[in-house]
């Protein structure tokens, strides 16, 4: 079996990231870092989930923009040092967890690693 180099590894990253995906309907996440606290940050977000599968404001009904849209407030912050410290936040314990499709969450473990690396090495983050 030959490996992929790392230009063919992006390309096929790219390719994946243009799939379909089931939405979530515990919700959203955008993830940040905190470079003076030394902590990443994701702030989880409500929605609905209307009949053509796209998210919208529970409050409005109105589909949510990923671009430009106005400020929303989350319904929590999980603050963490590391990936899997926010990953067990988001994952273990009593709950309710804002986690609800297995595929959210290996997205979510995804980012955080990158978020995590980018805070280490100083790097910009940006979510996939």
């Amino acid at each position: 079996m030959t490996s992929l180099s790392a230009e063919h590894r992006h390309q096929l990253d790219d390719r994946l990231s243009q799939r379909f995906i089931a939405l979530d309907p515990a919700g959203y996440f955008l993830i940040k870092l905190d470079r003076e606290a030394g902590e990443l940050i994701a702030e989880h977000y409500g929605n609905g989930i209307d009949e053509r599968g796209l998210a919208t404001d529970p409050d409005t009904g109105e589909v949510i923009s990923c671009r430009g849209a106005g400020p929303r407030t989350p319904l929590m912050v999980y603050r963490g040092r590391t990936a899997k410290q926010l990953g067990i936040a988001l994952t273990e314990g009593e709950g309710p967890h804002p986690i609800s499709r297995l595929d959210h969450a290996l997205y979510m473990g995804r980012e955080l690693q990158k978020a995590e690396r980018a805070l280490a090495e100083g790097g910009d983050y940006v979510q996939d």
